[in-house]
């Protein structure tokens, strides 16, 4: 983005781009869904890492769109945080179904990410949860529960883990 002129068919790439960073993203959630529920704990952490490196791509891609919808409003006279629907009617009346049916399908693949994120974060603190339980009932004596003021649970080992030697 220079100097130039801010295009609607400039924002229709960035939206395009936001858009193929979201699918990508979808894509990577999906994947260590389908790891998580096939007990692939390697895959899982390759993917964590995956997805945190992607969201940066989004989050860069998200930027360049917001600051490209800023640029086209103050240069068409309106406040800077206009929304880009709202600036629609500023468009060539044959591009609006394009700009819209992308600000469409940004906000649907939001919606997506969004959901796969909090249901794979839940299974990831199930699993954590289900492990932390079996050994306590393993070592039930080397645990100790304590609650934040903020009611959080906090599970802390209350003794060193005992190592097992080999006798010789």
């Amino acid at each position: 983005m220079n100097a130039m002129s801010i295009s609607w068919e400039f924002i229709a790439d960035c939206l395009r781009s936001e858009l193929s960073d979201y699918g990508g993203l979808l894509h990577l959630f999906e994947s260590q869904q389908r790891a998580l529920f096939g007990r692939d704990p390697d895959t899982v952490l390759r993917l964590a890492n995956e997805i945190e490196q992607h969201a940066f791509a989004v989050a860069t891609s998200r930027l360049e769109r917001e600051r490209a919808v800023e640029a086209f409003a103050v240069e068409n006279g309106r406040p800077s945080n206009s929304s880009l629907r709202a600036m629609l009617p500023l468009v060539d009346a044959d591009a609006r179904p394009l700009l819209e049916a992308l600000i469409n399908e940004v906000n649907l693949l939001i919606h997506r990410v969004r959901k796969t994120s909090r249901h794979n974060h839940l299974l990831l603190s199930r699993a954590v949860e289900v492990h932390q339980e079996t050994l306590r009932q393993l070592r039930p004596n080397a645990f100790t529960k304590t609650y934040s003021p903020a009611g959080r649970v906090s599970i802390a080992t209350a003794q060193p883990a005992v190592a097992l030697r080999a006798a010789g």
